[in-house]
């Protein structure tokens, strides 16, 4: 939606006055999946599509929040916010953001509050970690504003934020990299996080002739479901088995291949074995990754890319059918250097690169094919990157 539309929305709802503005965007992992939580590297890029906050403070300390595209509001108060816990359908994942600046010391104001997000919900873009990042800019800038503190906004603070509003309230055990990557972004590069020590490295993304295309299965998954927090009582396992052999590791992270290789059989566990397997192995694809790119090297990015998804395939069990029928059928068609699922998995989206003259083939011909397969359609995104959390 149109910013300007975006305000006549806003002053329909809460009357006029001044309005500030807020963005911040999703992201797509083009490669390092289920391994931030374990320490390791990830190369996430911010996208263009993004969630848009219209914001104003108020005399009292009435929130109000609304979205665009949904027919409730959520009103509470700073006081009764924290009783709010598990009884929203929607704006939970702000109010746990507010809370958690307010054990940061912050000033949580009283504010009417709406939300326009280009993310699609559920496919695997970090839309969480958008509204997240947009809602602790704004309130932190309100905060400081109020004590008169004249200072650029941490971003890696209010990433630090949105990850612990993640944990605490909605319950989800989530690494770093989404919030990371929505917060400290840039506009033609992608993001080379160290998840452990939050190092980062801004590199060019020179896609030449390609373009990033992003495939969404429209089959939404949970974040908050059991899977993801089972992979990581899994890595919890294997970490522990390893450093009876390894007592100098802190994060599956640290193993080396070849550590791995010598050592696994320690890890009885069959099933616990594979998913430490994709760990190990993901965080070289992920360095090999980043040398790729930092040389200009697609193809071979490419390639990478490919092993990812097998991995997360076999390894760690993450994909679904529908994932695993665009990535089949991708491989098989000219142009396409190549594809993975990204963000979680159990439904969202893939990530391609894609040579231009073959963009157009791929989506009219994937989306035959995916809605043959699967009686629904899929949507298609050719994106670019863009910038972190801002005030527009």
């Amino acid at each position: 939606m149109e910013l300007n539309e975006m305000k006549k929305i806003f002053t329909a709802l809460y009357g006029d006055g001044e309005m500030r503005v807020f963005a911040s965007p999703g992201r797509v992992n083009l490669i390092g999946e289920h391994i931030d939580y374990c320490g390791g590297c990830v190369m996430p890029a911010a996208l263009t599509m993004k969630t848009t906050l219209v914001a104003r403070k108020r005399n009292d300390d009435i929130i109000r929040l609304k979205a665009t595209d949904l027919d409730i509001m959520v009103e509470t108060t700073v006081s009764e916010m924290h009783n709010l816990k598990g009884k929203l359908r929607w704006g939970d994942y702000q109010i746990g953001v507010m809370l958690e600046l307010m054990k940061d010391g912050y000033d949580i104001c009283g504010c009417d509050l709406l939300y326009d997000d280009t993310v699609p919900h559920g496919g695997g873009l970090s839309s969480s970690a958008a509204i997240e990042v947009s809602t602790a800019l704004c309130f932190a800038t309100f905060s400081n504003e109020k004590k008169g503190i004249d200072k650029k906004i941490d971003m890696i603070e209010i990433a630090l934020i949105a990850q612990r509003a993640e944990h605490n309230f909605i319950g989800v055990k989530c690494g770093i990299m989404d919030q990371f990557a929505s917060a400290m972004g840039k506009k033609d590069h992608a993001v080379y996080l160290n998840c452990a020590t939050l190092e980062y490295e801004h590199i060019p993304l020179n896609l030449k002739d390609c373009s990033i295309v992003l495939t969404n299965t429209n089959v939404k998954h949970s974040l908050g479901s059991s899977k993801y927090n089972e992979r990581r009582a899994e890595c919890e396992e294997g970490l522990n088995a390893l450093k009876t052999v390894l007592p100098d590791i802190k994060e599956l992270a640290d193993v080396k291949i070849e550590q791995f290789e010598e050592h696994k059989d320690v890890i009885k566990n069959e099933t616990t074995r594979k998913r430490i397997k994709h760990v190990v192995y993901e965080c070289d694809r992920v360095k090999k990754s980043a040398e790729a790119m930092k040389n200009d090297d697609i193809a071979l990015f490419g390639q990478y890319m490919n092993a990812s998804h097998d991995s997360l395939q076999y390894d760690y069990e993450v994909t679904c059918p529908e994932l695993d029928f665009v990535v089949r059928m991708g491989r098989n068609m000219d142009g396409v250097l190549g594809i993975r699922m990204t963000g979680a998995g159990f439904g969202g989206c893939t990530v391609a690169i894609i040579k231009n003259y073959a963009v157009d083939k791929y989506i009219e011909r994937i989306g035959v094919l995916f809605e043959g397969r699967f009686g629904h359609k899929a949507s298609f995104y050719v994106t670019g990157t863009g910038d972190g959390g801002r005030e527009i």
